[in-house]
């Protein structure tokens, strides 16, 4: 049955990252469409939007947009909903014997607050130490821009992909931070120009304070 909130309800849920699961929230059916098929039905549910806000979508400029915010939601900005475009976590064995601390920074983060839809933008910095295999450093950066690509929360972000690659790596010693701006917090509401989140999860030999410290001092430089 369908949750039904009152204005104010929605207010205080929507001000709290609650989440009941590691798992984007999605239902059953969420993929018996057809991307094309989704593209149509936003579009029309878009144009429905604009022309409720008073918006003439007679306008050359305009008349194009519902297409354009469809295509947009369902190709780019969302296509890490779908589990057919996760980048496959290609490993190798650790030939090299190579033990220390293996750090990828300031990988892009380019998502959307799940709760206005609005964008979220900064750095994520993934680090893991190598046991019996190594993975290719652009998957580590496909794996964040995935998870990133969704309607997200931040601290389900790096809890996806720390558990991601633990599990390709076959390690627990991952450690995974995002700092970001969040445009809900900038261009509404408190409308704080300033200030960025920070998360970070980490498991096994970064439990340690002396390993998690030279992670952060490696990532402030």
């Amino acid at each position: 049955m369908e949750k039904h909130l009152t204005k104010n309800q929605i207010e205080i849920e929507g001000d709290h990252h609650f989440s009941s699961s590691i798992k984007t929230p999605l239902r059953a059916d969420a993929f018996e469409k057809s991307d094309e098929e989704k593209i149509i039905n936003i579009q029309h549910h878009f144009k429905m939007i604009m022309q409720e806000m008073g918006l003439d979508l007679t306008d050359d400029s305009l008349s194009g947009t519902p297409y354009r915010v469809a295509k947009m939601y369902v190709k780019e900005l969302f296509y890490g909903l779908n589990p057919e475009n996760k980048p496959k976590l290609s490993t190798f064995d650790n030939k090299y014997g190579y033990k220390k601390m293996l750090v990828e920074q300031n990988i892009t983060i380019d998502s959307a607050c799940e709760h206005h839809f609005l964008p979220i933008v900064g750095h994520a910095n993934v680090a893991y130490i190598p046991k019996d295999k190594v993975i290719g450093l652009s998957k580590i950066n496909r794996l964040v821009d995935y998870y990133a690509r969704r309607p997200q929360v931040q601290e389900r972000l790096v809890l996806q992909v720390l558990n991601d690659l633990q599990e390709a790596l076959n390690t627990k010693d991952v450690i995974v931070s995002v700092t970001a701006k969040h445009l809900c917090v900038s261009s509404r509401g408190i409308k704080d120009q300033s200030s960025f989140t920070t998360t970070y999860e980490y498991g096994g030999r970064f439990s340690e304070p002396e390993i998690r410290n030279e992670f952060l001092s490696l990532i402030a430089q």
